[in-house]
């Protein structure tokens, strides 16, 4: 069946969307989103001041999409996994896996992430914070699944963010195609992490 007018319309749309935001993450990796100008992502996009602000409305909005994107991708497949009823230790395995695999493939929209989100102001902002916190309460749900299935031991819940500081910066040195995969720095981690809170 052939899409309509409208239909591809915004296919191409959108196709041309997310080009300009994969160059945008790849010069705001690179030169830092205040160090980026409007003039050099139209240059690097090949297109005009008017046809780049048709696609993404503001410099902040950029900012945003990649920001947010990936983390509403991880909550997505947190939630998926979740609703799996997944032994403890593999939702945790699973849940790094996946994380691991997503940076190793969005390094530069998750550079920018964690490097440049606080320049966000207002709603835009707080919707990142929001996501990044919902993130974080399914690893300590995962963790909790653990106690309650009486296979991991009570740990403080600030072990979720050193548990997602392990694994977050790994966009600092991970090269694709190196010498370990994304599951294998997973598993890695996860083994050393599971060994110490196991009950």
């Amino acid at each position: 069946m052939k899409a309509g007018v409208g239909e591809m319309t915004v296919t191409g749309f959108e196709a041309n969307r997310a080009r300009v935001i994969g160059i945008a993450a790849e010069l705001f990796a690179r030169n830092g989103y205040h160090g980026t100008g409007i003039a050099e992502l139209g240059t690097a996009a090949g297109l005009g001041r008017g046809a780049l602000y048709h696609y993404i409305g503001s410099k902040e909005a950029v900012l945003y999409s990649i920001s947010k994107e990936q983390v509403d991708s991880m909550n997505a497949y947190a939630e998926q996994l979740l609703d799996e009823d997944l032994a403890a230790e593999e939702l945790l395995r699973r849940m790094a896996r996946g994380l691991l695999r997503n940076i190793a493939e969005h390094r530069s929209e998750w550079a920018v992430f964690f490097r440049e989100y606080t320049a966000l102001t207002g709603e835009w902002r707080d919707h990142v914070i929001t996501a990044r916190e919902r993130y974080e309460g399914y690893w300590r749900q995962a963790l909790d699944n653990g106690v309650r299935a009486k296979v991991l031991r009570q740990t403080p819940r600030l072990l979720v963010k050193g548990i997602l500081g392990m694994l977050n910066y790994t966009y600092l040195w991970y090269e694709p195609g190196g010498e370990l995969t994304p599951d294998e720095v997973a598993d890695m981690f996860l083994d050393a992490l599971i060994e110490g809170i196991r009950a």
